[in-house]
């Protein structure tokens, strides 16, 4: 649905110097598929949305969304798109802002209002429909980009930090839409700084770093393999033995210790022998997610 081939974008700075964003970046995003794009700040996220949204040309390479270039797919078909930093002129009511965002992405007339009612139900915006921009609070007003962003039954969606000052409840409830939203016909993008949503709710991570893809991260073989990553072991009693079961154990807190990586067999060894001789295990857990250690290794400097 959605490729990059060997896509590269350089920028020229006022002073003439090259300033290569994006480099030799190849990737192909299937039809049905959530993909998620993480890397640190600075590491060509923008550029790529930019390019995949026709905003600007690659310097090289090709990027297509159903076989066509960018802007020609957009203009004939549509698309779904929430932008980092949600502006609407703060005189604006959120109603009328909606209806306004829906007749510009070309919902017939008679069908505004219906469409209006439908993500303003979906978001949970009932209250704040007559509300100024202005007076609503930095999650309200995501939630609102998020509403003008499914106006349309579009094929392709792109979400650039979707939970951006969203609370702890729309948070969870956006995990729950971008799974009503997934249909065999339809590709979603999202790019986040929260590995732990995108771990959630993607079938893939693209990593980049330096514009350069770094790895892409398939989370149902991730999870399904058991990737190493390092634990945290609380205990309420047998402390003492501890020592003697892991002797690579860091004390990290009262009847807390931080286990350096092993494999999941040898953690399971471990643990059965640490309850054998008496200790009280509450909880062992992995200090990373699969896709935050693999993270830390793709953008390890």
């Amino acid at each position: 649905m959605i490729e990059f081939s060997a896509v590269s974008k350089t920028y020229r700075s006022l002073l003439g110097k090259r300033v290569p964003a994006v480099i030799d970046f190849t990737l192909a995003v299937r039809e049905g598929e959530v993909l998620g794009l993480a890397g640190p700040n600075g590491a060509g996220k923008s550029t790529l949305i930019g390019l995949l949204l026709g905003y600007m040309a690659p310097t090289s390479g090709v990027v297509s969304i159903d076989g066509e270039r960018p802007r020609t797919y957009i203009e004939r078909y549509g698309i779904g798109y929430l932008s980092e930093l949600v502006a609407i002129p703060p005189s604006w009511r959120t109603e009328n802002a909606l209806r306004r965002f829906a007749l510009l992405a070309g919902v017939e007339p008679s069908a505004v209002q219906r469409e209006v009612d439908r993500v303003v139900d979906q978001l949970g915006l009932d209250e704040h429909r007559k509300k100024l921009i202005k007076q609503l609070s930095k999650g309200n007003l995501q939630r609102v980009g998020l509403a003008q962003t499914l106006l349309c039954d579009e094929r392709v969606i792109i979400l650039d930090e979707p939970t951006h000052g969203l609370d702890p409840m729309w948070t969870q409830r956006f995990r729950d839409l971008v799974a009503s939203l997934r249909r065999p016909d339809r590709t979603i993008v999202i790019a986040s700084h929260n590995l732990d949503e995108l771990q959630r709710i993607s079938d893939r991570v693209a990593i980049i770093d330096h514009g350069r893809l770094q790895r892409v991260v398939d989370l149902k073989a991730t999870n399904a393999g058991g990737v190493q990553a390092p634990y945290r072991l609380l205990v309420a009693s047998g402390i003492e033995h501890v020592p003697a079961v892991f002797p690579d154990a860091v004390p990290s807190g009262v009847h807390e210790f931080n286990l350096p990586e092993r494999p999941l067999e040898q953690l399971n060894a471990q643990i059965s022998e640490l309850i054998s001789l008496g200790t009280l295990v509450v909880s062992v857990a992995p200090m990373h997610t699969a896709l935050e250690q693999q993270f830390r290794e793709a953008v390890a400097q």
